[in-house]
């Protein structure tokens, strides 16, 4: 390894957080959410640390069969179902359970020819607006869906848009309520937000996301740091070089940052082509040698420069936290204008990714 920038996996952190999902909704079956690759953690580096899990969610057809080579048995759950008509095919071979949020593919499910029924997920729109039948047509769908001879077990599933927030499920819920009168149904509505904040949403299975990987459906590192949430994902680097500034001194592109005094500075290989985001001020949090202090200026594609000024002793080789156990991805991502989802999906393929 030539560049000292590396993610570490830490997979005791990812089934200590499966294990507080569990304790949070413990009459709930999981479906463990691995879309996007894992969240950028790498969906074939840590499905077995989510072994205990009841089963896996996902988009990609490919990340599913993988899951199937690699010898897991239990469902699999296409949270955006099948994208065309011939993909059931696949669906069949592997046994995979999919959601159904449009007409055309009840259709396509009608006409296909399978080996035996496929469990579905009617997806129904809570006001999210994203996939799914409006409350009006939920019974409808549920009925046309429950007389095919290819459907075996149904569930009605609903997102939420605003789960981190105390009444942002109240009207979601009601709409969920008014489209499942009549319909003695399994539900899957909760989110991590509301697996962990709200309870008279968990109903049979839940669907947890980025608290497995240890950081806030809220955004706000604060809202679960009393939860024993561990942060799964470690990005760090090294000290590359040190430069000794001189008052109006600049640093880096557009010269976004001027010193006040002279200053040291250190440069971290480490830039937004690893996946640090580029939009990143001046004053994010960093970590280097144990101590906090800040990024200065423009985060360029393979560098980021930091101040020394807290760290006295650090130089050339010095340890760097960009987010981790110490840095909270959280705090990165709000410093940056985003959310630490992001990031996580953002890790580039070129960072090498050690687990332990």
């Amino acid at each position: 390894m030539s560049r000292p920038i590396v993610a570490t996996i830490d997979t005791a952190a990812l089934r200590q957080n499966l294990a507080i999902v569990r304790q949070a909704a413990p009459e709930s079956r999981v479906w463990s959410v691995v879309k996007a690759n894992a969240y950028g953690h790498g969906i074939d580096r840590v499905w077995q640390s989510l072994s205990e899990t009841d089963g896996f969610a996902l988009l990609n057809l490919e990340e599913a069969i993988l899951l199937r080579e690699r010898g897991w048995k239990k469902p699999i759950l296409l949270l955006e179902g099948f994208f065309h008509s011939d993909e059931l095919a696949i669906l069949d071979r592997y046994r995979l359970t999919t959601s159904v949020h449009s007409n055309w593919q009840i259709q396509a499910i009608a006409n296909a020819k399978l080996s035996a029924p496929l469990d579905i997920y009617l997806k129904m729109n809570s006001g999210m607006n994203r996939l799914g039948f409006q409350p009006d047509q939920v019974y409808n769908a549920w009925q046309k869906l429950r007389s095919l001879d290819n459907v075996g077990e149904m569930t009605l599933m609903a997102h939420f848009a605003e789960a981190e927030k105390a009444e942002g499920i109240v009207a979601p819920l009601q709409r969920v309520e008014r489209a499942a009168e009549g319909l003695n149904c399994r539900r899957s509505l909760a989110n991590s937000a509301a697996t962990l904040w709200h309870s008279q949403t968990h109903f049979d299975w839940v669907r947890p996301g980025i608290v497995l990987y240890g950081a806030s459906p809220s955004g706000q590192w604060q809202d679960i740091a009393s939860s024993g949430l561990q942060p799964v994902m470690t990005l760090t680097s090294e000290i590359i070089a040190v430069q000794n500034l001189q008052t109006d001194d600049c640093v880096g592109y557009g010269a976004r940052y001027r010193a006040q005094a002279a200053q040291r500075i250190g440069v971290v290989a480490c830039g937004y082509a690893d996946g640090y985001p580029r939009h990143a001020p001046t004053g994010t949090p960093v970590m280097v040698d144990g101590v906090l202090t800040q990024t200065l200026g423009a985060i360029s594609m393979d560098m980021i420069m930091v101040d020394l000024t807290p760290c006295h002793q650090a130089g050339i080789g010095s340890k760097v936290e960009l987010w981790g156990n110490s840095v909270k991805i959280d705090d990165v991502a709000s410093a940056a204008g985003t959310v630490g989802y992001e990031l996580m999906c953002a890790l580039a393929p070129r960072v090498p990714v050690e687990i332990r």
